[in-house]
């Protein structure tokens, strides 16, 4: 089943969170705002305002487990699409035990898939405190770093060599877009505990796409 772009009203502080992170083209330096929010749903290139989404109004309020503070707009985009991009790549690395013998890869993957599930716990723990819905608001929804169920499907027809390049692409991908929309959260958030997971994830990150790198070499 083919999936469509995010276009809702309610992907708008996500859209400008992406524009942050120059998801497609550009730097993740650039400022946040909440009009290309709205262009952002149109084109991945339209160029950002100055109004900044840090000053959105927050949406939660202290947490009895400690991680204080409200949650704002953007924090609660990011871990949104943390969830959904965790949730697509995880069944791709449960396929790696069944589909190569390499020992390095099977080493690597497990330990990326024991992260990103520590981490997908964590983003899920976080939504609850800030009061978000617990509906998936990516659902359907097809965007950078993400897995979709045609290359899911590809990589389980693939096994050996075949499947770790294909296997490695999406791996990069997503560490790739992980860690520059945590670069984007760490400069515009401002939830104490989800910037500091947004920080956990970027300096993972790093690790894990030099790792990934090693295990390409020939």
């Amino acid at each position: 089943m083919s999936r469509t772009p995010v276009r809702t009203p309610g992907c708008l502080f996500l859209a400008a969170l992406l524009l942050v992170a120059a998801c497609t083209s550009g730097s993740p330096t650039e400022p946040a705002t909440s009009a290309a929010a709205s262009a952002a749903t149109e084109s991945s290139t339209t160029a950002p305002s100055t109004a900044t989404t840090a000053t959105a109004a927050p949406v939660g309020s202290a947490s009895p487990s400690g991680s204080a503070g409200p949650f704002s707009a953007t924090d609660v985009a990011w871990l949104q699409l943390t969830v959904a991009m965790n949730e697509r790549l995880l069944p791709v690395l449960d396929l790696v035990s069944s589909r190569t013998t390499d020992s390095a890869w099977l080493t690597f993957t497990a330990r990326l898939g024991t992260a990103h599930r520590a981490d997908l716990r964590t983003a899920r723990r976080l939504l609850a405190e800030s009061g978000a819905p617990a509906t998936n608001p990516h659902e359907g929804h097809d965007m950078p770093g993400m897995v979709t169920d045609e290359e899911l499907a590809a990589l389980r027809s693939a096994t050996g060599a075949a499947f770790q390049r294909r296997a490695s692409q999406h791996v990069r991908a997503h560490l790739d877009q992980a860690i520059r929309i945590a670069t984007a959260e760490q400069r515009v958030g401002t939830h104490p505990a989800t910037t500091a997971l947004a920080s956990a994830v970027v300096r993972t990150g790093d690790a894990d796409l030099a790792g990934l790198g090693r295990l390409d070499r020939p």
